[in-house]
């Protein structure tokens, strides 16, 4: 491809070179760069591209984009750029190597039905039961999102939320190419801010909810600017389905360029919910509902609370837009399981003898879905609710004392264990969740051993109990000073209740 043709759609000045040259690839890791390959310079958090001008010009890059904020010439050889390499300056390298990666394979979100996601809660699992729905009416969706990437019968674990630009361009011509007609991906406010999905008109923009998250020194700098960033999707789709129970949904969609659909119990919604009722039974906990508006359906869940109907009718509100068939859309909201999320375990099929209480898996590792999800079971009344629980390391301090308030305040017993300690000693990141805890009149153990942790809330669990295990969800893994160990809480608990 022509330099000319990658750069065609960035706003850029060309410093040094011709843009008839040809070059062979492109990235923004200098380790990847080869003979004739592109290169865009990023300031991240962490380090600066620019440092690494001179070492992807021995690798023989023929593009190197630079930034017009940064003085980048003091990190060529004498001040001097070679003849053999074109430079490029833009005033946003992000944005130029999202817009590149787009020219880089062929544009492919054009040939897709793009579905974004983005709000704090809710994207991983709607995002499956849009997938679960259309998949199951014959319309071959691709996934992007926090569990992994699915490209027809390829299972890629993820690494972010949203990929960086060129992974997920990479994915999408991947899609294309396998006979995709849609895909459906998170957008979480760092991707937005970060310009990862910058170049691609989404067909559909999908806004959950928000509260204050992600807000800190290598995240937002105020809940300003999350919901800044989350606003930004409305300005690159050309239909919005949002929430309308959301106090804040009026300010997302403030600036918004697109056509407004919206969904929830408000009688101001599109697609409304209403006449909801608790399932519980065999130690399985359900919801069900009437869908009435632009669709008027009943719906039955195999998953609790509210939250999972505000995720049903969005993916609802989605699917509409392909013409699905209704009872292979009810169907498959029935049977859609999310890996790590409100994951019940199925005792009778590990141990018929131990099928008289409930135990789940869920990625609640926040205060606020924590608060959400045990609000949620105890709406079914069960005997107790035990909370298996720890906080990561090396992370805002603050959640700690957070989760433990919560976690006391409305779990019967807490079980308090380790987490993803990373570099800070896990009896410390205990000590603080305890003070939380402390402030309130709850019950609690302290089992620094995630799997002896577990096996004690199952050795002890009473007929009607339901036994929460948070934080983890659907990782396989627990981080230990730099190293990953293998964990998976599922596991766990099968191998404790076995």
């Amino acid at each position: 491809m022509k330099i000319s043709n990658i750069i065609e759609k960035i706003n850029a000045s060309v410093i040094s070179g011709s843009c008839d040259a040809d070059i062979t690839g492109l990235t923004s890791d200098s380790r990847k760069v080869t003979a004739g390959g592109a290169f865009v310079c990023i300031m991240g958090a962490v380090s600066n591209g620019h440092t690494y001008i001179q070492d992807v010009i021995g690798r023989g890059a023929g593009l190197i984009v630079v930034s017009s904020k940064y003085d980048y010439m003091q990190h060529f050889s004498d001040a001097k750029i070679p003849e053999n390499v074109t430079v490029v300056e833009t005033d946003d390298t992000r944005l130029a190597y999202a817009l590149m990666s787009a020219a880089w394979f062929g544009y492919p979100a054009e040939k897709l039905f793009t579905i974004g996601i983005t709000g704090t809660k809710g994207k991983t699992t709607t995002t499956y039961m849009i997938r679960n729905v259309l998949e199951s009416c014959g319309h071959k969706t691709g996934l992007i999102g926090t569990i992994e990437t699915i490209i027809g019968d390829e299972h890629k674990p993820a690494h972010n939320t949203t990929p960086e630009s060129y992974e997920i361009q990479e994915s999408f011509a991947k899609m294309v190419e396998a006979g995709c007609e849609a895909v459906v991906m998170e957008v979480s406010s760092q991707g937005l801010m970060l310009n990862r999905t910058a170049g691609i008109q989404f067909n559909i923009g999908v806004f959950t909810n928000i509260e204050p998250d992600h807000i800190g020194p290598n995240e937002h700098s105020s809940f300003e600017d999350y919901l800044s960033c989350k606003a930004k999707l409305f300005r690159q789709c050309d239909i919005g389905i949002v929430n309308a129970d959301d106090e804040h949904v009026d300010r997302i969609l403030a600036n918004a360029t697109c056509r407004v659909e919206k969904y929830g119990f408000s009688e101001t919604a599109d697609i409304r919910a209403a006449d909801k009722k608790l399932l519980y039974e065999h130690g399985k906990l359900g919801t069900k509902y009437h869908v009435s508006g632009l669709v008027n359906l009943d719906i039955e869940l195999c998953m609790p609370g509210n939250f999972s109907i505000y995720n049903s009718l969005c993916a609802i509100a989605v699917t509409r837009h392909f013409n699905v068939d209704e009872q292979r859309l009810k169907k498959a909201l029935y049977d859609v399981r999310v890996r790590g999320r409100i994951d019940i375990v199925d005792l009778a099929e590990v141990n018929a003898s131990r099928r008289d209480f409930t135990i789940m898996v869920d990625y609640a590792h926040n205060a606020m879905a924590l608060e959400s999800l045990l609000k949620t079971l105890k709406e079914y009344n069960p005997k107790r609710i035990v909370t298996v629980f720890g906080c990561g390391g090396n992370r805002d301090r603050d959640r700690r004392f957070e989760m433990g308030e919560v976690s006391g305040r409305l779990s019967d017993f807490t079980i308090i264990t380790s987490d993803n300690p990373r570099n800070e000693e896990p009896d410390a990141i205990i000590a603080d969740i305890v003070t939380g805890i402390s402030r309130t009149p709850g019950r609690h153990v302290e089992i620094a051993d995630r799997r002896e942790a577990i096996k004690y809330a199952v050795d002890n669990a009473q007929p009607g109990d339901v036994i929460v295990v948070a934080g983890k969800g659907h990782e396989d893994y627990q981080e230990i000073k730099g190293v990953k160990h293998h964990m998976d809480d599922r596991e766990l608990i099968i191998e404790a209740v076995r």
